[in-house]
């Protein structure tokens, strides 16, 4: 589903708050989080766990009467995508550029990573 890791502020807020409690959590347990270190309605977190639904990037579950919320995928699956997204606006050179630019402004630690990452990939594809 093309767009569907994009997020706004309270959007990510919602999901870092899934993640944390890490089972389906009701409208109320969130906007409880959330309330303690923000002014937030209710409503207002209803409607964007709705809207999240919508997206695909949290699982409405049925609890009686009410739902219950869960995240569609992890934190690292979010990023990935939102990495792929990203990735997604240039082609040809501009992506090699792009690639080139990100992976020469990383941290040691990021490039370390980087690398096991892709000799892993290139061990499992071998």
């Amino acid at each position: 589903m093309p767009g569907r890791a994009k997020l706004g502020d309270l959007e990510r807020a919602v999901m870092e708050q899934l993640w944390a409690f890490g089972s389906p959590a009701t409208v109320r347990q969130v906007h409880e989080a959330l309330a303690a270190s923000r002014d937030i309605a209710y409503t207002t977190v209803m409607t964007v766990l709705d809207r999240l639904a919508r997206k695909g990037s949290v699982e409405q579950l049925r609890d009686g009467r009410a739902f219950r919320y869960r995240p569609a995928m992890s934190r690292e699956e979010l990023t990935a995508e939102l990495m792929h997204e990203a990735l997604d606006t240039v082609d040809g050179s501009d992506r090699t550029a792009a690639l080139l630019r990100f992976v020469g402004s990383v941290s040691e630690d990021d490039a370390r990573a980087l690398r096991e990452a892709l000799e892993a990939v290139e061990r499992s594809s071998s």
